[in-house]
Formats: C-alpha cells, sequence, structure tokens
C-alpha cells in the first residue's frame, strides 16, 4: 500500500483536487487497492470548532468539468506531526507549503516531504486560485504532477 498526503495551505483547493485526481487517475487503471490518498492543510483557518470546511465550491466545479462529481465526503483537516508516521509521501503544492509542512512535522529524515510537481518534467509552484481565480491552471498543474507521480509510482 502507498499512502500518499497532499498539503496545501487551506485543504479546500488544491491539495483535495489533487487527492480527487490521484484517486480517479488509480481508480481508472485499476490499481485503487495499492493506494491510500489523503489530504490536509497546514493552516486551522477553514476548520471551525473542529470540523472543515468542504472543498471550495469553484474547485468542485472545475473537478466536475474533468468527470470527478463526488467531493461530499471532503472536509478540511489539519497536517499533524503523527502524520509523518502514517504516509509514504507528504507532498505539497509550493514552497511556502513546505516550509509550514517542515514546522509541523519538525523533519523529515525519510525524504517523504516534497513538491508534487517536483515529479514533473517542469518542477514549479502550483499557485493558488483562492487568490488566482483561476482553477482551471490549477486543475492543469496539479493533473500534471499526478500523473508524473503515478507514473513514477507504478
Amino acid at each position: 500500500m502507498i499512502r500518499i498526503l497532499f498539503v496545501c495551505y487551506g485543504n479546500i483547493c488544491r491539495s483535495p483536487m489533487a487527492e480527487f485526481i490521484m484517486k480517479d487517475l488509480v481508480e481508472k487503471n485499476g490499481c485503487a487497492d495499492r493506494f491510500h490518498i489523503a489530504s490536509a492543510a497546514t493552516s486551522d483557518e477553514e476548520i471551525w470548532g473542529g470540523v472543515g470546511n468542504p472543498v471550495y465550491p469553484p474547485a468542485s466545479d472545475e473537478l466536475k468539468k474533468h468527470g470527478i462529481t463526488d467531493v461530499s465526503g471532503k472536509h478540511a483537516t489539519q497536517l499533524k506531526r503523527s502524520d509523518y508516521d502514517k504516509y509514504d509521501l507528504i507532498l505539497g503544492m509550493e514552497r511556502m507549503n513546505l516550509r509550514h509542512m517542515m514546522n509541523i512535522l519538525g523533519s523529515d529524515p525519510d525524504g517523504k516531504v516534497r513538491l508534487l510537481l517536483d515529479y514533473s518534467d517542469n518542477p514549479r509552484d502550483i499557485s493558488d486560485p483562492w487568490y488566482t481565480r483561476d482553477f482551471r491552471r490549477a486543475y492543469d498543474d496539479i493533473y500534471e504532477g499526478c500523473l508524473a507521480l503515478y507514473e513514477a509510482l507504478v
């Protein structure tokens, strides 16, 4: 079982998009049983009274455009230090996420913490569509990273 945790700032746009894109990829390729895929935030801003907000509607809408229709059970959750031992890969969307991830995790002795697009032929940050409003671009970048990650793992 390969355990992957995608991480962004709030866990309502980029990291849940990555979670559901990757789940869709492994499902379509008949190997979903070999993966455990989840997502988390570095911040608690989208978590109120212990309950996380759902996937941001424009992010959900963008996923629907690509045939990923059910994100209803996903709510924001925050990365915890204990997640380091639970996952094989902990993948951030941008360098700022990596800094915050390391503040939470403390260290990365096993080299699990990376950027998603480090797996692509064009490593770079994935812009936050909360600010850019460009959910299509975020989807395209995340899909590129997930496809490259999938190819590297199987």
